[in-house]
């Protein structure tokens, strides 16, 4: 069974291009604009991984991510941050909340794949 991941970015063209390079590496891939999106459409999608954009309108990476550590029917799920900041307050916060992985954008396609492996591996 393909490894499903949710990926969460409000910027089109960077939701399209973490879906298409996870789509050619044989990951289900299921798409939302925002952290409110995301929340509601995570029971019906069952993701094994989920990309979190930090900056997004309505419900930001960080309150997102929080929200999936505190249901107990989504604290199991793999999370990623993706974010522009890469100083260490933030990653520190990351690890505060629960995330399993930070990756600071522009980031190699080829990481995010070897991460999510590794994680949906660990989840498995």
């Amino acid at each position: 069974m393909p490894i499903r991941v949710l990926v969460v970015e409000d910027d089109d063209v960077i939701r399209q291009l973490i879906t298409v390079n996870l789509e050619l590496e044989g990951f289900d891939v299921a798409t939302a604009t925002d952290g409110q999106e995301a929340i509601e459409r995570i029971g019906e999608i069952a993701p094994d991984v989920v990309t979190l954009d930090v900056m997004m309108p309505r419900l930001d990476g960080w309150e997102t991510a929080t929200r999936l550590r505190q249901n107990p029917d989504t604290a199991h799920i793999k999370v990623v941050l993706l974010s522009a900041r890469a100083q260490n307050a933030d990653i520190q916060h990351g690890e505060r909340i629960g995330v399993d992985a930070y990756l600071t954008k522009p980031f190699d396609p080829d990481e995010l794949v070897t991460i999510i492996r590794n994680l949906a591996g660990e989840a498995a």
